[in-house]
C-alpha cells in the first residue's frame, strides 16, 4: 500500500526543470545532418508502405460485438465532455491582447501575395478542349434533370404549405398604415380625375353595338310599361265593378 503525497509547487517546479534540461541535452546530442530531396521513388516507397500498413492493419483485426448505447453510456459521455471543457478552461491562463499595427498588416499582406505567386507558379498549362455537340447535350441534360428534381422537391417541400408568421402588434400597425395610406391616394387620384373624360375613337362596329343595346332596352321597357299599363287598367275596372255590385 502507498500513501498518496500532493503535488506542491516546489515538486512542479522541479519537474519542469527536468523537462527542460532533458530538451537542451537531447538537442546538444543532435548533430548536423544533410538535407536530401525527396525523389519519385522515395515517395512510391512511401506509399508502398502506407498501403501495406492499412492491410495489415485490417487484417489483425478481429470480429467485434457492437453494444448498444444505453442512458447510461450518453450520461457518462456528456460528463466527461463537462468536465473536460472546465479543465480546458481553467488551464487557460490570461492573455494580453496585442493591437494589430500597420506593420503586422503588411507582412500578412505580403504573405497572400506570395503564396498566391507560389501557387500559380506551382499549376501546370492546360489543354483547351472544344465543345462538341454531346458535351452540350449532356450539358442541357444536366439542366434539365436538375430542374426536374428541384421541381419535384419544391412540390413536396414547399408547395401547398403556407408559411405561419405572427400577428405581432408591429405587423397589424404597418397593415393599417398602409390601409390608410392606399385610401388617401385613392381619394387623391380621385380627385384629380374627377371631372375629366376619356375620349374614345367611334367605330362603326361601336355604333352597331350601341344601337343593339338601344333597341334591347327599348324593346324591354316597352314591354314591362305595357304590362303595367295592363295591370293599371284592370286594377280600375276591378275597382269599378267592387263598387257598383
Amino acid at each position: 500500500k502507498a500513501t498518496p503525497t500532493p503535488v506542491t509547487p516546489e515538486m512542479e517546479r522541479v519537474k519542469r526543470n527536468q523537462e527542460i534540461i532533458s530538451s537542451v541535452l537531447y538537442k546538444e546530442n543532435v548533430g548536423k545532418v544533410t538535407p536530401t530531396p525527396i525523389t519519385p521513388e522515395m515517395e512510391r516507397v512511401k506509399r508502398n508502405q502506407e498501403i501495406i500498413s492499412s492491410v495489415l492493419y485490417k487484417e489483425n483485426l478481429g470480429r467485434a460485438t457492437p453494444a448498444p448505447i444505453t442512458p447510461e453510456m450518453e450520461r457518462v459521455k456528456r460528463n466527461q465532455e463537462h468536465i473536460s471543457s472546465v479543465v480546458y478552461k481553467e488551464g487557460l491562463g490570461k492573455a494580453t491582447p496585442t493591437p494589430v499595427t500597420p506593420e503586422m498588416e503588411r507582412v500578412k499582406r505580403n504573405q497572400e501575395h506570395i503564396s498566391s505567386v507560389l501557387y500559380k507558379e506551382h499549376l501546370a498549362k492546360g489543354t483547351p478542349t472544344p465543345m462538341t455537340p454531346e458535351m452540350e447535350r449532356a450539358k442541357r441534360n444536366q439542366e434539365n434533370i436538375s430542374s426536374v428534381l428541384y421541381s419535384d422537391s419544391f412540390r413536396k417541400q414547399v408547395q401547398g404549405k403556407a408559411a405561419y408568421v405572427l400577428d405581432t402588434p408591429e405587423l397589424r400597425r404597418v397593415r393599417e398604415t398602409q390601409k390608410h395610406i392606399s385610401t388617401v391616394k385613392y381619394h387623391e387620384d380621385f380627385e384629380k380625375s374627377k371631372g375629366s373624360f376619356t375620349p374614345v375613337v367611334t367605330d362603326p362596329i361601336t355604333e352597331r353595338v350601341k344601337k343593339n343595346m338601344q333597341d334591347f332596352s327599348d324593346i324591354s321597357y316597352r314591354g314591362i310599361q305595357r304590362r303595367v299599363v295592363e295591370m293599371e287598367r284592370k286594377r280600375v275596372d276591378q275597382d269599378q265593378e267592387n263598387l257598383t255590385g
